[in-house]
């Protein structure tokens, strides 16, 4: 299925590469702490100049990811913190944020609230495309399809463990950019970069002409950079997250402006 789709994530990334730059993706849980300090962390990643938000939708029972995000995840959820309430922000949150924000969610809120209003409802609000963590390749179909048919990208996930079919077929399905899992397991923050992170994009590369961002376990400036000799884009979560655990309370969004602006330096300072 071809890439039809053009948005600010494609402007985004054009943008870096006429610059001869790399991009910073960076995950922040909407709802943590509560839904009016996500304004303010939004704002804050755009004025860190972030070059993709995505957002994460919090989950009860989320698989994938580490202690860091579970534990946002159950702050988000006991604010109350629902889908339809963040996609019911996301129109106020566009009014100040320019980067291209993606939804980071499972399947199974986005199947409870409907395929085709979710699609309606996320296009109506501002928001990029989505990133759909435990949706495979071989059953998205049906949700590529809805997606596209409101302009919004879809992003999908490809692992080490990967086969050649299974790249080849989360690249066709893919569009904005391709995502790549430097390790296998859960999220968070690790003290080296996966080895693997270099064949890993060689192997997508031969599949797509999208950008290829890669994220779990990137945690500084060093392993930003790192990536980004591999990579078109480092994805960080977990370290951005743990910050607003430690330093939100006392330091507010300039906190974690101060921090994310260390790492997008690390990719060659804001976009032009």
């Amino acid at each position: 299925m071809a890439s039809t789709v053009t948005n600010r994530i494609e402007s985004r990334f054009r943008e870096l590469r006429e610059n001869s730059r790399k991009g910073l993706v960076v995950y922040l849980t909407a709802g943590d702490p509560d839904l009016d300090a996500t304004e303010g962390l939004l704002q804050a990643l755009d004025r860190a100049g972030v070059d993709v938000i995505e957002l994460g939708v919090p989950f009860s029972d989320p698989l994938a990811d580490g202690p860091v995000i579970q534990r946002a995840s159950e702050r988000a959820l006991r604010s109350g913190t629902t889908l339809r309430k963040i996609l019911e922000r996301v129109p106020a949150w566009r009014q100040t944020v320019q980067a291209p924000i993606i939804l980071f969610s499972y399947f199974n809120p986005i199947l409870q609230f409907g395929l085709e209003r979710f699609a309606a409802s996320a296009a109506q609000a501002g928001i990029d495309g989505a990133l759909v963590v435990d949706l495979t390749p071989e059953e998205a179909d049906d949700y590529v399809q809805r997606m596209r048919a409101h302009r919004l990208d879809t992003v999908f996930l490809a692992s080490p463990t990967s086969t050649d079919a299974r790249l080849e077929k989360a690249a066709q399905l893919s569009s904005g950019f391709l995502y790549l899992i430097s390790r296998t397991g859960v999220t968070g923050e690790r003290s080296e970069i996966a080895a693997g992170v270099k064949p890993l994009a060689e192997r997508a590369r031969r599949f797509t002409s999208l950008p290829i961002a890669v994220g779990f376990g990137i945690s500084t400036a060093a392993q930003v950079r790192e990536v980004q000799a591999h990579a078109d884009a480092a994805v960080v979560g977990s370290a951005v997250v743990h910050a607003i655990e430690e330093y939100y309370s006392t330091g507010g969004p300039a906190a974690i402006e101060q921090f994310v602006s260390g790492l997008k330096a690390a990719a060659g300072g804001k976009p032009v």
